[in-house]
């Protein structure tokens, strides 16, 4: 793997930080991680099925990747600590392609990008009291409850002063997880069950436009019931402004799909 993903030889001289990582550097706290993933499918996560397992132990190996490019040291409160601002992000974009070589199902890889892209969330939802709509964001970004289990591996996969408070954020974070109703699951498709039954007599662009708005309004907790939902977009949804974004190689035929799908529409640029 270490020819498609190289980053992974630089574990071992990618330091952490002694206080938040006193086990080690990222090669060190990684293999406590995996060992920690293998206890909970022999115990709790038992019944997670192969798919499910083979996510989180790629998310588990993959979760700090990018550490070996943002580690840097850093002056707070007066003390030098290791930090990796944004090591999330930039190891869900370096693994983009990098996952797609290894012959994964998309939706594997997928998974395994929301696994790594999102994996500071669980406790930083918790601490930051996130709302609900916090965490229907997050569902529609990473699996919550894979989530929920990489990071309890991830919290026992280390040495640091404050693991037991920290793996009851992660409690606290199933709980919400499961009363917002995006427990391994997101809330769209129940969402769409509920709104196209009323919207039967729309075209086929204002029930999209409808259903946009309710993810909208949904995340930002503008509204709570899926009539408001309707009432909110109900103004706008037969005429609205639109863009539409062509996105493919060279002579993948998007100039001929224009032509047939969206003629009358204004060109705005060919790049």
């Amino acid at each position: 793997m270490g020819d498609t993903i190289p980053w992974l030889y630089r574990y071992s001289q990618t330091e952490q930080d002694p206080i938040w990582h006193s086990e080690g550097n990222v090669h060190i706290h990684t293999d406590m991680v995996l060992e920690q993933l293998y206890v909970l499918f022999e115990k709790e996560a038992s019944y997670l099925d192969e798919t499910q397992r083979q996510a989180l132990v790629l998310g588990a190996l993959l979760h700090d990747i990018a550490k070996t490019k943002t580690t840097k040291r850093k002056e707070i409160q007066g003390i030098e600590r290791v930090v990796a601002p944004k090591h999330e992000d930039n190891g869900r974009s370096y693994l983009a392609y990098r996952l797609i070589d290894l012959e994964l199902p998309i939706s594997q890889v997928h998974r395994v990008m929301g696994l790594v892209g999102e994996h500071h969330m669980p406790k930083l939802l918790v601490v930051k009291n996130g709302d609900r709509g916090a965490y229907w964001r997050l569902s529609r970004k990473a699996d919550t409850e894979l989530l929920y289990w990489l990071e309890v591996a991830d919290m026992r996969g280390r040495i640091c002063p404050d693991q037991k408070t920290q793996l009851s954020y992660l409690d606290e974070f199933r709980l919400f997880c499961e009363e917002y109703g995006v427990w391994g699951k997101t809330y769209e498709f129940a969402l769409k069950e509920a709104l196209l039954p009323l919207l039967e007599n729309c075209s086929s662009k204002e029930k999209k436009y409808t259903y946009a708005h309710a993810i909208h309004a949904f995340e930002r907790d503008e509204i709570f019931v899926i009539e408001e939902a309707i009432a909110k977009a109900y103004a706008n949804r037969v005429a609205h402004p639109e863009l539409v974004i062509v996105c493919g190689p060279s002579g993948s035929g998007k100039s001929s799909w224009i032509s047939e799908n969206v003629q009358k529409y204004q060109l705005i640029s060919l790049d």
